[in-house]
């Protein structure tokens, strides 16, 4: 099972270095927004410059069409292994941390009221875990990556759907 695991880590490791394109125009968004920052305050409101210093002005961290924007990797009932249809998520954002060194995240993990408080504390923190193992092997060091776990503490409700919600971790990026 690991083996499987990291081979399709490696296989989406050398795809996404492939199509780094989206990534690339992120970081150039985001060095730029970083300059224009004077631009913007210099500007007379003049209709040209003023659409470009927006254009660069957006954090691809908040930007909604950006994948960067989306911050929750969902877990199946009681299980810590992270699915398939959220590794382009980790990837993204493992990406981000390895071209922004100066960046770290906290992983909330979290859980439904199912089972005891201890259980799901310790299962909110496997989550984190696996999330932050598989950021790891993609290259971004520990010291950009904090674990957490409130279990059941942030469950939003007993029905079925509520539940599937709270099982999950939420990606926080520092100074946010």
């Amino acid at each position: 099972m690991n083996k499987g695991l990291i081979g399709t880590i490696l296989l989406a490791v050398m795809l996404t270095a492939c199509s780094s394109k989206p990534m690339k125009d992120a970081a150039t968004v985001d060095d730029k927004s970083v300059s224009s920052a004077p631009a913007a305050t210099v500007d007379d409101g003049a209709a040209t410059s003023g659409t470009a210093t927006s254009s660069m002005d957006i954090n691809p961290l908040k930007d909604p069409n950006n994948i960067l924007s989306q911050r929750t990797i969902y877990f199946d009932f009681d299980k810590d292994d992270v699915k398939a249809e959220f590794r382009p998520l980790i990837e993204a954002h493992a990406k981000y941390l390895n071209q922004n060194s100066g960046s770290s995240i906290t992983l909330e993990g979290h859980a439904d009221e199912i089972g005891t408080r201890e259980y799901n504390l310790a299962l909110g923190q496997r989550r984190s875990v696996s999330v932050k193992k598989v950021m790891n092997l993609l290259g971004v060091q520990d010291s950009q990556i904090e674990t957490v776990s409130y279990g059941e503490e942030k469950a939003t409700g007993t029905d079925s759907t509520s539940r599937a919600k709270d099982r999950r971790v939420d990606i926080i990026y520092k100074g946010e």
